[in-house]
């Protein structure tokens, strides 16, 4: 069913899953839910023994189990949930599986952008339709979001701060009365929400001051801050579950070493400490650190390995891609990373003999050599 999309909603990735979870979900349901608090708990966070389940359901989002329980709770009431936290924290990934598990599709999204208008929230025209025939509610255009209401589902608008002012106060109305009026038509022209609808928002938290939200915007969302993994073995369990699948997609049968695995954390380990200490930003790199780009920088590396090697992830590809997906700016993020792979790759290459460092090393001065 997912061989023709180059990547498949949550909905439809885990179709079977989700059958199965309705079949035996005997707990109460809010509204139009399709599934019940405790089963989107399940879903998102994966099973445990306790549970008493016939079949394993595996952990697709790793976090503290709070944040989702927060989560669901808010979507349960009459409010927006707005997660909030740094780029590469899991976000719209768990947006979309929240909205695959309630509603049974997380496709009804609204992108935030400068370019993002009143109309990608409420509606629009189709000229061809109105010129023919009038302004009517055939010749409508919905946007997600008052599709979500129509259907009594889950709405989601990533990137919130990124939207302008006005774009953003649109939503105050839709959050607090619930419906949306539509002064060009004389009759049927207000849009009610049907039970079940809410709206999930995301917002990088370092994009403070682009558009900040309003305090009446504010009040009309529950927020979640959702933290950087800093937990070394929760980290290694989003990286080598975003590898699976990755290395599932494009059918490579490639084994990831632990070592190299281990390799990647304490780099970027070392990185964020480095950025942590430095007095100023020339000093940082521009990349936020993220686990999602530690999956970026593995998926290069994998990818290189299976194209233009051996089939075989080694140090040195590994090194060279993280290099080439961290050195953004030119000559200072090249600098910075010089100066890491001089102070502290380095030293760890000559305590690890023959180990991964060594490859790790040689790789990553190739790329900074070719790159500067």
């Amino acid at each position: 069913m997912t061989d023709g999309m180059l990547r498949a909603p949550a909905e439809v990735k885990y179709a079977e899953e989700l059958d199965w979870l309705e079949s035996i979900d005997d707990s109460p349901k809010p509204f139009s839910w399709r599934l019940s608090p405790r089963m989107v708990r399940l879903f998102v966070l994966g099973s445990e023994r306790a549970d008493g389940l016939d079949r394993e359901v595996k952990q697709k989002w790793f976090g503290d189990r709070s944040f989702v329980e927060r989560a669901i709770v808010t979507l349960a009431s009459d409010r927006g949930l707005l997660l909030i936290g740094d780029p590469g924290t899991g976000k719209s990934w768990l947006a979309e599986l929240l909205s695959a598990a309630v509603s049974r599709n997380s496709t009804l999204v609204v992108q935030g952008t400068a370019g993002t208008t009143e109309d990608h929230i409420k509606y629009s025209w189709n000229v061809s339709m109105v010129i023919a025939k009038g302004q009517s509610r055939e010749s409508m255009i919905p946007s997600p979001i008052m599709t979500a209401m129509e259907a009594g589902v889950i709405g989601r608008f990533e990137e919130l701060t990124r939207s302008t002012s006005d774009v953003q106060d649109a939503l105050i109305s839709i959050l607090s009365e619930k419906y949306v009026s539509i002064p060009e038509l004389d009759d049927d022209n207000i849009v009610f929400a049907k039970p079940g609808f809410s709206i999930i928002a995301t917002a990088n938290s370092r994009d403070r001051g682009v558009n900040d939200l309003s305090s009446a915007l504010k009040r009309r969302f529950n927020f979640v801050r959702i933290p950087v993994v800093t937990n070394k073995r929760s980290e290694a369990e989003i990286v080598r579950f975003r590898t699976e699948e990755l290395l599932r997609r494009h059918q490579i049968e490639l084994e990831l070493p632990p070592t190299l695995l281990d390799v990647l954390l304490q780099s970027f380990a070392d990185l964020r400490a480095a950025a942590a200490s430095a007095t100023s930003d020339d000093e940082k790199l521009e990349s936020a650190l993220s686990t999602a780009e530690q999956i970026g920088v593995l998926e290069d590396a994998i990818l290189h390995s299976r194209f233009f090697g051996d089939a075989t992830l080694r140090p040195e590809t590994l090194g060279g891609s993280l290099v080439g997906s961290l050195a953004r700016r030119s000559p200072e993020d090249l600098a910075i990373l010089n100066k890491f792979w001089h102070g502290v790759v380095e030293p760890r290459s000559k305590k690890d003999k023959g180990g991964p460092w060594e490859g790790f090393l040689e790789g990553g001065r190739q790329a900074i050599s070719t790159l500067s």
